[in-house]
């Protein structure tokens, strides 16, 4: 079955995020989404199986690592911030957990090293991240990154206010409805990004 999960949310725990679980487990029925990953900065999410009834939720975080922004699914301990790309994905995999390079091009945000992504051992790319500017173009350069190095291809919202989750998000193939059917889905590849950009509103945190 096709799954939509916005892969890239921060909920209050995150000191510049107004999304809170509710308000993201609303917003993706309303988008018809399947569930979301809460991915709060340099602390991992702590959120029992079936928290949202019918929407999974994918526990994760973002780690502000030297040079980028890395997203760590299934891992059970926190990974410190300020470490090399390599390292981060390293401790990462050491947890047996999955390390993906957020927006690796953004204006303003974050511009990633090319070479040191490649000898990192990503194992994918967060192509659509709908707060990347200009996000059509840097959709087109991250994309590239992807498919140079072979890695599968991921979106997230990277909301901070309610009404921009699901606004990116990632269809994955999986074979159940669940986190185990996400993180597997993720582990084979089969995985496409969609999404759109905010408005500078939006970005300005107005219109919650």
């Amino acid at each position: 079955m096709q799954l939509r999960v916005d892969l890239h949310l921060h909920t209050v725990n995150s000191s510049d995020s107004y999304v809170t679980l509710e308000d993201a487990v609303r917003r993706c029925r309303e988008e018809g989404l399947d569930g979301f990953a809460v991915t709060d900065h340099d602390q991992l999410s702590t959120i029992s199986e079936g928290a949202g009834g019918d929407i999974i939720i994918l526990p994760g975080m973002e780690i502000s690592a030297m040079g980028a922004h890395i997203l760590a699914f299934d891992i059970a301990e926190p990974v410190p911030m300020g470490l090399s790309m390599a390292e981060t994905v390293d401790r990462i995999h050491g947890q047996g957990g999955m390390a993906i390079i957020a927006h690796p091009y953004s204006v303003l945000r974050t511009w990633v090293n090319g070479d040191e992504v490649e000898d990192s051992g990503f194992d994918c790319v967060e192509v659509a991240n709908a707060y990347q500017f200009p996000y059509r173009l840097m959709l087109e350069r991250n994309t590239a990154l992807a498919d140079k190095l072979g890695l599968p291809k991921t979106g997230g919202s990277d909301a901070h206010i309610p009404k921009v989750v699901g606004r990116a998000y990632t269809l994955l193939e999986s074979e159940t409805r669940d986190r185990e059917g996400v993180l597997e889905a993720l582990r084979k590849g089969e995985t496409s990004a969609e999404g759109r950009s905010i408005s500078i509103l939006e970005r300005l945190k107005l219109g919650r």
